[in-house]
């Protein structure tokens, strides 16, 4: 193996494991609306968006002016559209499908999300073809259905049974979170592919301010009168999990898949995304204090399996290029 493909072994290791930090902390984002549960979405999504925002501006500093200023006007608009697809709007939906329809459901649709991104990517210019992929594509989306069929089996049930339309306003909503950050996965990555003179950290904390001030619009809304919690210690709890979302997962979790994104194509960032199916469903599981099902394990075996078959898919035309380098 020459240097160059060491080289690429190496930037795939380090993607990975920011990958799998990156999913460590965002299967937090689903404890969230269970722990703060007399709130509402909006309420949930406001709060953690307002710190995220603050703590942007802190970290950025003096540094942010500037960064505003190297920016073109196309850049903004791609600012403001990330920061409503992959956090304000996807936020809000995702915290409707767990408190609607619980985590297991809302781990399922978001579980696909490899899927989804993995198609697209494979389109774009020197992306291992879709053919190779699907094999890891199959064990995906076997694991996905692995963890969710009972949950889906059970809000299909409830909503045929009186008052069982939230469950199924939970998977609607489930089902909506999964194309806004399909659609963020995708901008994001091409963003940072084009925009070289930002670091990832630089452009998370960019984004991280345009979610506040989105969070800010939306903060009259979100104090309507009679909504959300009726007792001071709801509103500190609220309160809690916001700073705790914001500063884990935004910040820290962010970063680390920006990192992924710049080390790692589009079609094998996607697979990564597995990493908060999976540890959200090992926070559900502690948070309902329980062991999981044997279908539940089974999806763990079938996840890996298939974040295995992808990096070979990609491994295979490293490896033939550099025989007929050799030869």
């Amino acid at each position: 193996m020459d240097g160059t493909a060491r080289g690429h072994d190496r930037d795939h290791a380090l993607g990975i494991a920011c990958g799998a930090g990156a999913g460590a902390l965002w299967g937090l984002v689903f404890l969230a609306p269970a722990l703060a549960h007399d709130a509402t979405p909006l309420q949930l999504a406001v709060g953690r968006y307002l710190a995220f925002g603050l703590l942007s501006v802190a970290l950025l500093g003096r540094r942010g002016r500037a960064l505003a200023a190297s920016l073109h006007r196309r850049d903004l608009w791609w600012l403001a559209a990330l920061a409503l697809s992959g956090n304000t709007l996807y936020y809000v939906l995702l915290s409707t499908a767990v408190q609607q329809g619980g985590i297991a459901m809302t781990a399922l649709v978001i579980g696909f999300l490899p899927v989804t991104v993995t198609i697209i990517g494979s389109r774009e210019a020197g992306a291992v073809p879709l053919a190779r992929l699907a094999p890891a594509l199959l064990l995906c989306a076997a694991g996905a259905l692995c963890i969710g069929w009972p949950a889906l089996a059970t809000a299909g049930g409830a909503a045929r049974a009186p008052g069982g339309a939230g469950a199924l306003a939970g998977l609607v909503c489930a089902v909506g979170a999964l194309v806004a950050w399909t659609l963020y996965a995708v901008g994001n990555s091409r963003c940072l592919a084009r925009l070289t003179r930002v670091s990832v950290h630089e452009w998370n904390l960019l984004v991280g301010v345009a979610t506040g001030v989105q969070a800010l619009a939306l903060l009259p809304f979100a104090l309507v009168p009679g909504a959300g919690p009726r007792e001071p210690a709801g509103w500190l709890r609220l309160g809690g999990v916001s700073i705790a979302v914001a500063l884990l997962a935004s910040v820290a979790g962010n970063a680390l898949w920006n990192r992924m994104s710049r080390l790692l194509p589009l079609t094998l960032a996607g697979q990564m995304i597995l990493f908060e199916t999976l540890f959200a469903l090992v926070y559900a599981w502690w948070w309902e204090r329980r062991l999981p099902r044997p279908l539940e394990l089974l999806a763990l075996m079938l996840v890996v399996a298939g974040v295995l078959s992808c990096l070979a898919a990609h491994r295979a035309p490293r490896l033939l290029s550099a025989a007929g380098a050799r030869e």
